[in-house]
């Protein structure tokens, strides 16, 4: 299940007061002499003054999930500080899975993919490494280096063939299969584009005669991703868990009277159906 959901559930099911039953409904009720003050019980032998109008503890729970209960004494903050444990966790043990897969495949592209290029320890971008997975062959960057003028890779199997390709078609080249004039605003639009998009000798690849490398390779590239995926998904959950605890402690101060609600008291009923 995704990490925020699993979040959202646990904490829900951990604060709620009252009995929660499976396939029943169940009423919730909270009854608050607002304006009084409060001390919290002792923790660890320390006894924490409560300050119901204080307009920092929210901002506090903001900061460290669940110490706004702390100071508010509940014993709500226990599930808080859990799930930001837990999702911390994850989010560590994820990324350092997407760091390991990314120098995994990062090695295995400079020793096999590009070990005929001189000086390949270069690290080319996320693209690249994205683009070496789908495409066998980078292809040539210019067809006619030092013999003649500038010619593309015309190859469509490889990746600078495919970028000549696209570059001809978003340059709205009349037949995307004959060559305009040169000095014409469609190939200069089109030589501007490969020229940015294409890969240039120095990172050259093939995966030919390399068929195994090039699987386990996309099979680095897929863990590498979900690894990643996963750490984001955790990321949110620890926003999430943080919002969730000063949204809390911001509406049990504005129940007790704090943080410029009215004085007196108040009672809340709801309705919570369970399915």
């Amino acid at each position: 299940m995704n990490p925020v959901r699993s979040l959202v559930l646990a904490i829900a099911i951990m604060i709620a007061p009252g009995s929660v039953r499976a396939q029943s409904a169940v009423t919730v009720g909270v009854s608050v002499d607002r304006g009084k003050s409060a001390t919290v019980p002792s923790l660890a032998g320390l006894r924490i003054p409560v300050r119901d109008s204080a307009w920092w503890v929210p901002l506090a729970s903001g900061v460290i999930p669940g110490y706004g209960q702390i100071l508010l004494g509940q014993d709500r903050f226990v599930p808080y500080l859990a799930v930001e444990a837990y999702a911390l966790a994850g989010y560590m043990s994820r990324k350092a899975t997407f760091i390991r897969e990314r120098s995994r495949y990062q090695a295995l592209a400079r020793d096999i993919a590009r070990a005929f290029v001189p000086g390949n320890e270069a690290l080319g971008t996320w693209d690249y490494y994205e683009a070496m997975e789908k495409h066998l062959e980078s292809g040539v960057y210019n067809r006619t280096p030092g013999t003649g003028p500038f010619s593309p890779e015309i190859d469509t199997s490889t990746f600078n063939g495919a970028i000549w390709l696209k570059a001809r078609q978003l340059s709205q080249w009349p037949n995307p299969n004959i060559e305009p004039d040169r000095a014409s605003a469609p190939y200069r639009a089109a030589m501007a584009f490969y020229a940015t998009h294409a890969v240039t000798p120095e990172y050259r690849w093939t995966w030919r005669n390399a068929q195994l490398e090039w699987d386990q390779y996309r099979q680095i590239i897929r863990r590498g991703n979900d690894a990643s995926r996963e750490a984001r998904h955790y990321i949110a959950a620890v926003a999430v868990n943080h919002v969730l605890s000063m949204l809390d402690a911001f509406v049990t101060l504005r129940l007790r009277g704090g943080v410029g609600a009215p004085r007196g008291t108040f009672e809340l009923t709801g309705y919570l159906p369970i399915r």
